[in-house]
Formats: C-alpha cells, structure tokens, sequence
C-alpha cells in the first residue's frame, strides 16, 4: 500500500510532466478524399489523402485542412501533446482523491476531532 508521502510524490511528478508541455491542441486529424470527374471517364476517381485538423467550438466543428507536411506533423505532435494532458489529469484526480481518502482515515485513527466555527463573529466596540 503507498503512503501519502509515496502519493504527493507521483502527484508532483504529474504536475512537473504538465508543466512540460509547451503546445497542445484539442482536436482531430482526419484524412479527407475527395470524389473527381476525369474527361473521358464516366466514374469519379478519388483524390487524397487530404489532411484536416477539426476541433468542436460551441456547437460547431471549425476544420482547417493542413497544406504542408510540417504542418500536418506539427497538428499530430499538438493533438498528441493534448491527449497525454488529459491522462496526466485523469491520474492527478486519481491520485488526489486516494489521498484525501487515507488524510482522512488517518485523522479519524487518531481521534482528533475539531471544533465547529462559530458562526457569530465576536466584535468588540
């Protein structure tokens, strides 16, 4: 079983990983074909791989198609960058919740109990 020192240990290392990330995108990549009519053919013939970054914002899906190949490497390596983001999020939650669950079984081991606050603030005039 890990102890709480064990847990802030890896939460610290979490944080360290996101604060790494310099660039990320929410998104997608997909490839795109598109359906062309040659003279002289009677069936289109399909055109591509096009690229496309698409993302939804709002209620809408913004595409932008990438034209260069470092484009398209550098959408990859940011929609790349963003997923292992939330990963590292997901685990940070994880490991944050098991931590206040054994802060607070080892408070209750201990018998400390704390007073209440009063809710009246003493002035003095």
């Amino acid at each position: 079983m890990e102890t709480v020192k064990e847990i802030e240990k890896k939460r610290e290392a979490i944080l360290e990983e996101m604060r790494a990330i310099r660039f990320m995108k929410r998104g997608t990549i997909n490839q795109q074909y598109l359906k062309v009519r040659q003279k002289g053919r009677e069936e289109p013939v399909l055109r591509g791989p096009y690229y496309v970054f698409s993302r939804r914002e709002g209620q809408k899906t913004v595409s932008r198609r990438l034209t260069s190949p470092q484009q398209l490497k550098q959408a990859q390596d940011d929609v790349a960058a963003h997923k292992k983001f939330v990963k590292l999020c997901q685990e940070f939650e994880a490991l944050t919740e098991r931590l206040g669950e054994m802060e607070r079984e080892l408070g209750e081991e201990s018998g400390e109990k704390k007073r209440p606050k009063s809710r009246w603030k003493k002035t003095r005039k």
